[in-house]
């Protein structure tokens, strides 16, 4: 099976160093003006070819998705393209046995070359009697703009050039990208379920460094989804990112090891609700390393934190992949957890009751101002980015912070370089004492900065 099909149309990028745009003609893109597909024709065709071919079970996806995209590189911009991608997605059980597959030629040969692929690798899986699709599920759910507009992407794209000539001068956008997108999909089991969503949505990145000379920051990242970019550069804290990127040009290490606190940015903090989903989902359940296990009603994280879906935000959905719509649910109220989040498959492999979770989350705010937060911090730092690779299954972990600054006296101090921290996830969850009323919104996510007690400097 081959890539997705795309149709691409480039412009001439124009020049300068002032991070103008400049006038020129909006090519016709292509994508915008294909045809939908029939997504019921093709899901349920290819699920009737599943059930002839003899599979007990199965659930089936058809999908189109259509981007729009202005791309900007070393601060210019450089191409406006637009994307069409078309493929069906299938799993099938027979005699206990799953096997999952996808392809991009819909033609009746690419369907029935999926199915004899799925009915092969079929008969050699192994037999589980936890595998199942989902039954009697029903959504239609149409959300976003639908429709792209590129010469708002293009006045998003000129407005971050234009604040960064003014405000960051130093800052090199290595990549940007201003985005349209819009997925139709359809999803049918043979257990009844029909998922059908129409979602469009607008999104954003910046990846870049400052420059001073010979002396340069680290790579950092910003971004996200929204239903418009009129608030750029604020928006996905971008403007936040590039004046950070060019206080972080000179560095200095910390040179002694200490205990102290941290200020967790929202990209730090992802990093703590990843391991966290992790261990409420599917694999530490089943090998039975999950520190929560039997832990659901109790305070695993401090009062502090209140951790809650937002399935509504832009590009995210309630939609699972084993075909499920997840209800609206607060995972951790106040710091206590209230449900695990196994899949089908793991609910029916360890007895653990099923509880579906979609895309998007927040931490709600807390109280305190973020310089009020960072003042109440006698020695630590901020850590925007924390690269501590896989924590042990106990939350075990060692890593280095990037991005970050000293915190001195309860002042925002110097850039770091060669900095680490170890510590325990879990035990970082308890040990939050503060929570700033800031957050940086990124559509899937809405995050607040937090401070940690206790860790360990080196």
């Amino acid at each position: 099976m081959g890539g997705a099909p795309t149709v691409t149309t480039a412009t001439a990028a124009g020049t300068g160093d002032t991070g103008g745009t400049g006038d020129r003609a909006t090519p016709t893109v292509g994508a915008d003006k294909a045809q939908a597909i029939d997504l019921q024709g093709l899901a349920e065709g290819l699920l009737e070819r599943l059930r002839a071919r003899g599979f007990a079970h199965a659930q089936v996806q058809a999908s189109e998705e259509r981007r729009c995209e202005l791309n900007l590189a070393h601060n210019e911009p450089s191409l406006l393209r637009s994307n069409l991608a078309r493929k069906v997605t299938a799993s099938a059980i027979v005699d206990g046995r799953r096997a999952a597959a996808q392809g991009t030629d819909l033609s009746n040969e690419g369907l029935e070359r999926l199915v004899d692929e799925l009915w092969s690798a079929a008969q050699a899986a192994p037999q589980d009697d936890a595998h199942a699709v989902s039954a009697g599920q029903r959504l239609q759910l149409t959300r976003g703009p639908l429709e792209a507009d590129p010469q708002a992407l293009s006045q998003a794209l000129r407005t971050l050039l234009d604040w960064r000539a003014t405000h960051t001068p130093t800052v090199m956008i290595e990549e940007a990208t201003a985005a349209h997108r819009r997925e139709r999909a359809l999803v049918l089991t043979t257990g009844g379920s029909r998922l059908e969503t129409d979602l469009g949505w607008l999104e954003m990145s910046v990846f870049g460094l400052a420059r001073e000379g010979e002396h340069a920051s680290s790579f950092n990242y910003a971004g996200g989804t929204a239903d418009t970019l009129a608030s750029v550069p604020q928006a996905f804290g971008l403007a936040r990112m590039m004046q950070e990127l060019t206080r972080q040009v000179r560095t200095r290490p910390l040179g002694e090891r200490f205990v102290a606190d941290v200020v967790l940015a929202p990209g730090a903090v992802t990093d703590l609700l990843e391991w966290l989903s992790d261990q409420l989902g599917d694999g530490p359940l089943i090998d039975g390393s999950s520190l929560y296990r039997h832990k659901v009603g109790e305070m695993i994280a401090s009062p502090l934190l209140t951790l809650q879906s937002r399935y509504d935000a832009p590009g995210c959905s309630p939609v699972t992949g084993d075909a499920f719509v997840a209800p609206p649910v607060r995972l951790l109220d106040a710091g206590r957890l209230t449900q695990l989040a196994p899949s089908l498959y793991g609910s029916r492999k360890t007895g653990v009751p099923h509880t579906p979770l979609g895309e998007g989350w927040e931490l709600l705010p807390g109280t305190t101002p973020l310089d009020e937060l960072i003042a109440s911090v006698p020695r630590g730092a901020v850590v925007d980015r924390l690269s501590m690779g896989s924590p042990a299954p106990n939350g075990d972990f060692s890593g280095v912070i990037k991005n970050s600054f000293a915190i001195e006296g309860g002042r925002l101090g110097d850039a770091l370089a060669e900095t680490m921290i170890s510590g325990n996830v879990a035990r970082m969850l308890l040990d939050v004492v503060a929570v700033s009323a800031e957050r940086i919104d990124s559509g899937s996510q809405a995050l607040p900065w937090v401070r940690i007690s206790g860790l360990n400097f080196s």
